[in-house]
């Protein structure tokens, strides 16, 4: 996998630019929305209704659209399997547990390290050159990763303490989406964004239901139960930030490839942190605000290359109005 854009390929535009900053924002409110329902509603029914919201949202998109249905090859449908699980199952099983335990702003830190490792497992697994600035951004966000972890208090260090597990399962989201994000390309090129992400979609929210049903967590009673806000937060989560965010940043991975369109998740916790301490009241710590800057600056010598090639296009527009593409 080559995360460099052919020769051959045209530029992308700045719109597609536009799209990934935005898809990150959304991403951040979602931190906020989680842990708003993580609080008094279980974890695999926030997670099964979520992912039913964005599966008809989808549906009725290609529906309207008039968007015939690409159909899997057997070996697609495998890897359409692949990313169902960990992109959507295991994901949001880590995600809506983990912030049980964390709040949004440490949960979206730690989950800011996808870019470091989606970079560190392209140079393992794809053989992508891995420049010594880089390098050097790896261990910026790894040693960021760090003072979030253990910023929460002391007894993240004692045995007994349950303080590691809400970072262990918000680290697993980073694993799921790694492997969402890698393993995707060539199946996206194939049947394009949108469908892989709808397929993909389709299949976890399967699963999610399946392991909803089996736990007992979903009844017309828990149903009746949901309020308003809750049900605008599961909108949000479902429809912005599962529908629409993926299938324009599966479209990034198709144009420019999994690193340069990982570098924008940067923008994550800057959203989250913003988000939850004007909405819930949150919190942050002097370690665990300095483990955010490292892991910003760790993150900006990852993809500071990327980074200008995503600013270029836009500031060329706003210099010259009449260069925007139609």
């Amino acid at each position: 996998m080559r995360s460099k854009v052919s020769p051959m390929t045209p530029s992308p535009g700045p719109l597609l630019y536009l799209k990934l900053v935005a898809v990150s924002v959304i991403w951040g409110g979602t931190f906020v929305a989680g842990r708003f329902l993580s609080v008094d509603m279980p974890p695999l029914l926030v997670a099964s209704l979520r992912f039913v919201l964005a599966s008809l949202a989808l549906l009725l998109f290609l529906l309207a659209a008039r968007i015939p249905f690409a159909v899997p090859t057997a070996r697609q449908f495998l890897q359409l399997l692949v990313l169902g699980f960990f992109g959507i199952f295991f994901y949001n099983l880590c995600f809506f547990y983990g912030l049980h335990y964390v709040n949004a702003s440490r949960a979206s830190l730690i989950v800011a390290l996808n870019p470091a490792v989606i970079a560190l497992v392209a140079f393992l697994v794809f053989k992508e050159r891995l420049s010594a600035p880089r390098m050097l951004g790896i261990a910026f966000c790894l040693v960021g990763a760090g003072l979030v972890i253990v910023s929460r208090d002391a007894r993240v260090f004692q045995a007994a303490s349950d303080a590691w597990l809400g970072d262990a399962l918000i680290l697993g989201c980073v694993a799921g989406w790694v492997i969402y994000s890698l393993f995707s390309r060539n199946l996206s090129k194939a049947l394009g964004p949108l469908h892989t992400v709808t397929y993909s979609i389709w299949l976890g929210t399967l699963m999610l239901c399946c392991a909803t049903y089996a736990q007992l967590d979903i009844g017309f009673d828990a149903l009746a139960r949901i309020s308003l806000a809750q049900m605008l937060s599961l909108l949000y989560l479902g429809v912005f930030g599962s529908a629409i965010a993926y299938v324009w940043y599966y479209d990034g991975i198709r144009q420019i490839g999994a690193t340069r369109s990982g570098a924008f998740i940067a923008l994550n916790p800057l959203t989250a942190v913003l988000l939850g301490a004007l909405l819930l009241g949150e919190h942050l710590s002097v370690p665990m605000c300095g483990g955010g800057v490292l892991i910003v600056a760790g993150l900006y010598l990852c993809n500071r290359s990327a980074m200008g090639a995503a600013v270029r296009p836009i500031q060329a527009v706003v210099a010259d109005p009449s260069s925007r593409s139609t």
